[in-house]
């Protein structure tokens, strides 16, 4: 494949790469007076990329055809949804943002500049097919997550959690680099292929000493237990919009990365890596459900509901098959629009200062003073608790699916078993908001933006959203079958 062919088909990451370029001479020579048209820019720079992603999920790219720089990245349908997945949440991540730095006189073109480069960094992680492409995309985003984690250079809780975030990514990192540098001394190739090819007559000790290593770094990206410690600190430290974030982009892209790694580069040995998938997933399961229920802090709730589901997702890719990756994009959609929902909810909750209410004691009563989050929050929770008819049910029920017909009927009993319990810390919210008695605090709403983006989300996880879920399904059946050239 010549280089022609290879450069139309990173088009979407070189529109990034260029469009960040030129806004970052904007914001050097506009200052704080170009923030609102940074963001601006950012926004429609970030639509064309996901417009001009759209031809390779409709078409189903994959194979060869699909393959640029001589194996290094792949265009294909999997890697076009998760793309388009993650241009969404960035996008509703930068709508958000300007009413809350506003309001402390924080708002800097820098904002909307490190979510483009961020964004960049996970779109080409979700279409790496190499170690190298894979570690590049990864360090891209997170040296820009860690400035964006501390972005309130006055709040010691921003400054706390971004140290956080870079010392602990730092050892997530040096723990992947490890396994990719065993995984190449014993397959003598960093090309998913060609690991895959290598282990075709069996995995050595070695090359699953790498493997370890390598799920081990994926694992912290993806807030999985054990190395899901970070999560709760720097989500209530970060600023809100980032927190947002990073419960959505970053946590769609390193979960496509991890899928692939295991079903592309490792998919002959799926006997190795899946005890190490389930236990992550039960452990992430039971440890998000136990570790919410004792929290007061929303922020820090939502973190391990994060972790929570993460759980779930990943019973989809224990499954190994196109069912089970097609019903892990399923529930990871489901997922971030419940997440960029809450938070943007959260985000609206504000007293007569203006400053941000994040604990129970909080949104008691909210039902009385603020009807309409409350309603929109409601429907929120049940949807992440599974409760039906809304659509977090239908997600839930689509992972148990695909574990039942790979035969993990345990994983998918314990799995039920477990969502009941987190079921609890969903209805406090329900709970504090309706029936006890109203503080009063939140006086203050969200702009326009926020509304636009919390009915959305509600509407989506709505009975209503019901209606979308055949198109989304065809969608994610024609992402995972990318995965699956051969199938």
């Amino acid at each position: 494949m010549d280089y022609a062919t290879s450069f139309g088909l990173i088009i979407p990451e070189l529109v990034l790469t260029g469009s960040g370029l030129v806004l970052l001479m904007i914001a050097a020579f506009g200052g704080e007076k170009a923030s609102r048209l940074v963001s601006i820019l950012a926004a429609v720079a970030l639509g064309a990329a996901g417009s001009l992603t759209i031809p390779a999920l409709a078409n189903g790219a994959g194979g060869d055809a699909s393959v640029a720089f001589y194996g290094q990245i792949s265009a294909d349908a999997f890697s076009a949804f998760a793309k388009l997945l993650v241009y969404a949440a960035a996008i509703g991540c930068l709508m958000i943002a300007p009413a809350f730095f506003g309001q402390r006189r924080a708002m800097k073109p820098e904002y909307p500049v490190l979510v483009l480069f961020a964004t960049l960094g996970m779109s080409i992680m979700v279409s790496a097919t190499d170690l190298m492409t894979l570690y590049i995309g990864l360090e891209l985003n997170s040296l820009a997550a860690y400035v964006l984690a501390s972005f309130l250079r006055n709040d010691s809780r921003s400054a706390e959690a971004g140290l956080k975030y870079f010392v602990l990514g730092a050892l997530a990192s040096g723990i992947l680099l490890y396994g990719m540098s065993l995984t190449y001394g014993f397959t003598g190739t960093t090309s998913f292929a060609g690991i895959r090819a290598a282990q075709e007559a069996g995995l050595s000790t070695g090359a699953l000493f790498g493997l370890i290593f390598v799920l081990a770094g994926l694992a912290f990206k993806i807030s999985a237990v054990p190395f899901h410690m970070w999560t709760p600190d720097v989500y209530q430290g970060a600023p809100t919009p980032v927190t947002t974030f990073f419960a959505t982009a970053p946590k769609v892209a390193a979960v496509a990365l991890t899928a692939r790694v295991a079903l592309d580069a490792f998919g002959s040995q799926a006997d190795a890596w899946r005890q190490i998938v389930i236990f992550a997933a039960l452990a992430s399961i039971i440890v998000g459900a136990l570790g919410a229920i004792g929290q007061n802090n929303l922020k820090r709730l939502l973190a391990y509901s994060s972790i929570n589901n993460v759980g779930f997702i990943l019973i989809g890719l224990a499954a190994a098959t196109v069912e089970g990756a097609s019903a892990m994009l399923f529930y990871l959609t489901t997922y971030v629009v419940m997440s960029l929902g809450s938070f943007v909810a959260v985000l609206m909750l504000r007293n007569g200062e203006g400053e941000n209410l994040e604990t129970f004691e909080d949104i008691a009563g909210l039902s009385s003073t603020r009807p309409g989050i409350a309603l929109c929050l409601l429907a929120l929770m049940f949807s992440l608790a599974g409760i039906p008819p809304l659509l977090g049910f239908w997600a839930k029920v689509e992972v148990f699916n695909a574990a039942i017909q790979a035969g993990l009927v345990p994983l998918a009993v314990i799995g039920i078993a477990a969502s009941v319990i987190g079921a609890f810390y969903y209805i406090k919210f329900v709970k504090v908001m309706y029936f006890e008695e109203p503080v009063g605090r939140a006086i203050k709403g969200g702009s326009a933006a926020h509304w636009a983006i919390l009915i959305i989300c509600t509407l989506l996880i709505s009975p209503l959203g019901f209606l979308l879920t055949r198109g989304l399904q065809a969608m994610t059946d024609t992402a995972a079958a990318g995965l699956f050239p051969g199938v």
